[in-house]
């Protein structure tokens, strides 16, 4: 079976995407937050379990012009039962999110990976193995060129991926992180794997 070039599979717009019901989001309950060496350790234990994860990175965003991030500040890892956020401050959570990230034989999915991948170079000295970028997957399959995490629950589920933009704009460098951030930034990650196992992408590590 083979797509013409031309032939573009329509995404949900704006206002269709309103009208879906929304996506069950995971909780606190299914969220652990990730602080020092210990909490790295034992997500590492649970996260190596899974051949593939949700991720994605949140940094704290720069307003002046020519300012740079020094993010990450935040790493989310996620299996399709639960999500980790890493917090980046402790030089030893660091160390055990740079190695997760490093590992290969895992495949680490998620949305516009771009700009998290030069940024984890830069702030955690290694180069990330297995990464996927989903808006790649759904171009190949013909749909228009980003497809982000909203058109991709909206396509796959039928359903309205919700986004805070309040929390997305939120200060990431913040010590503690509200229960806002953490569900906004753990369901980022979760949606990724949810998108990878939908498209039917298990298999590939």
């Amino acid at each position: 079976m083979h797509h013409h070039p031309n032939t573009q599979r329509a995404t949900p717009d704006k206002d269709a995407i309103a009208l879906l019901p929304a996506f069950e989001r995971l909780g606190l309950d299914r969220i652990t937050l990730v602080t020092d060496g210990a909490g790295a350790r034992a997500a590492f234990g649970h996260l190596t379990l899974c051949p593939a994860w949700g991720f994605d990175t949140e940094s704290k965003p720069t307003f002046r012009v020519g300012e740079l991030s020094d993010g990450p500040h935040i790493l989310q890892l996620a299996t399709p039962e639960r999500a980790w956020v890493f917090q980046l401050h402790d030089p030893e959570c660091r160390a055990i999110s740079a190695e997760l990230l490093a590992l290969g034989g895992f495949a680490k999915a998620g949305f516009g990976l771009g700009d998290d991948r030069k940024r984890i170079v830069q702030k955690l000295g290694v180069q990330p193995q297995g990464i996927l970028e989903l808006n790649t997957v759904f171009r190949e399959r013909g749909y228009r060129k980003d497809m982000g995490v909203k058109g991709a629950v909206a396509v796959l589920f039928n359903q309205r991926f919700i986004k805070s933009k309040k929390a997305a704009t939120s200060n990431w460098a913040n010590a503690r992180l509200t229960e806002a951030q953490m569900v906004y930034a753990a369901n980022d990650a979760y949606a990724a794997i949810r998108v990878f196992q939908a498209l039917g992408l298990g298999g590939a590590a």
